[in-house]
């Protein structure tokens, strides 16, 4: 048994004695010791209070030091970045939040980035040294084996850029890039969805895409690509010409500038998708039964969905999301009518929890995922003794 198997049964936060890790592993005490050492060397395990005594002295308990190292959170929108630290259990310790153009290009925003984390390590008290990793979401599609951007379409300048190579030259440690959906996913999942392991984030937005987390793993597909539902064929969209240039797609008629674009036609005032959520939240019946078709053709996609990866949540978030009960309720309505009943009959579908703070907890559960993993734990153990 290596070093990180002993870590994971640790790693829920229970404390346990050594002899508790013996048992549950089957191995030898002084082999359990041995990887304790290890791990305490590396300040990921520390003692915990006291464990109860059947006679002489009470046994030690360890658990987790989730304050060990700490990881960075960066998340980058097309108007607006923020970046956080989090310790190892993913609470954010400290956060900062700019309005900020994607278009500037990647080293205006990443230059803004390097200096806002080392503000933040300053404030925390924290060395570069104590920074285990950084996970990054972007706004477009990503390449996540090598953290390039490929042909994002609000992103000028970032097509092919490497940044993870960007960020190494001011911290030396781990850059995991992803895009801003599959970080959004894992960010509800590790706030509030933690016992879900089959879930399906849907962002509603200017564009439509889904972060699929399927038996406890996300599922980037083999380009990176998988959940963009904005471009699956919907019946309602047949003649309507897509900004991807097909015709047909479910952007073209739910996401945000296209739920606007219909309600201008019908003689409404909304330049975009918060123009339709503030004219939901004041009663306007157009633009509810607006929303609520949108609601429907987005479940059209979601009932194949439902049928092929068999989720146990649908959370919906992006801007359209804050149109709330309108949205959900025609997304339900087909779901339910559409899917097979075994596959719904526990099948959550709500709204989103963490909202705007889903993609930067998100980005730093990536971070944490990396430097968690038995890979690094077991490299980084074995290093204590080159």
């Amino acid at each position: 048994m290596r070093t990180s198997d002993v870590f994971d049964l640790l790693r829920d936060g229970q404390p346990r004695t050594r002899a508790q890790l013996a048992e549950s592993s089957g191995l030898a005490r002084s082999t359990i010791a041995a990887r304790i050492d290890a791990l305490m060397r590396l300040g990921l395990v520390a003692p915990y209070g006291g464990g109860v005594s059947t006679g002489g002295r009470p046994p030690s308990l360890l658990a987790l030091n989730p304050l060990a190292w700490v990881v960075a959170g960066v998340d980058i929108g097309a108007s607006h970045a923020t970046a956080a630290l989090a310790d190892l259990s993913g609470q954010v310790l400290v956060e900062r939040r700019e309005e900020l153009d994607v278009a500037l290009g990647p080293k205006h925003v990443l230059g803004w980035v390097e200096d806002v984390l080392a503000e933040l390590l300053a404030e925390q008290g924290r060395g570069v040294a104590e920074l285990a990793a950084i996970g990054v979401g972007l706004p477009g599609p990503v390449e996540h084996s090598t953290g390039r951007a490929i042909n994002p379409p609000i992103m000028p300048g970032w097509d092919g850029y490497d940044v993870p190579a960007h960020v190494q030259r001011a911290y030396d440690v781990p850059v995991l890039v992803d895009n801003d959906v599959n970080i959004m996913a894992l960010g509800e999942q590790h706030a509030h969805l933690r016992d879900v392991a089959d879930l399906l984030f849907v962002k509603v937005s200017t564009g439509i895409g889904a972060g699929i987390i399927s038996g406890g793993r996300l599922q980037r597909g083999a380009q990176g690509t998988a959940g963009d539902l904005g471009h699956v064929a919907v019946g309602r969209a047949a003649d309507v010409l897509c900004r991807c240039g097909n015709r047909g797609c479910l952007e073209a008629v739910a996401a945000g500038p296209a739920v606007a674009a219909a309600l201008r036609a019908a003689g409404v005032r909304a330049e975009d998708g918060r123009d339709v959520v503030r004219l939901v939240r004041g009663g306007d019946v157009r633009a509810i039964h607006a929303v609520r078709q949108a609601g429907r053709d987005l479940g059209e996609v979601l009932a194949a969905l439902v049928n092929v990866i068999n989720p146990a949540a649908i959370v919906v978030g992006g801007s359209l999301a804050d149109a709330g009960e309108s949205l959900l309720a025609g997304i339900r309505e087909v779901v339910y009518q559409r899917s097979l009943p075994l596959a719904t009959q526990h099948l959550r579908i709500t709204t989103s929890q963490a909202g705007e703070r889903a993609a930067v907890t998100g980005a730093a559960a990536l971070a944490i995922g990396h430097v968690l993993s038995p890979d690094y734990i077991d490299t980084a153990s074995a290093a204590l003794t080159s």
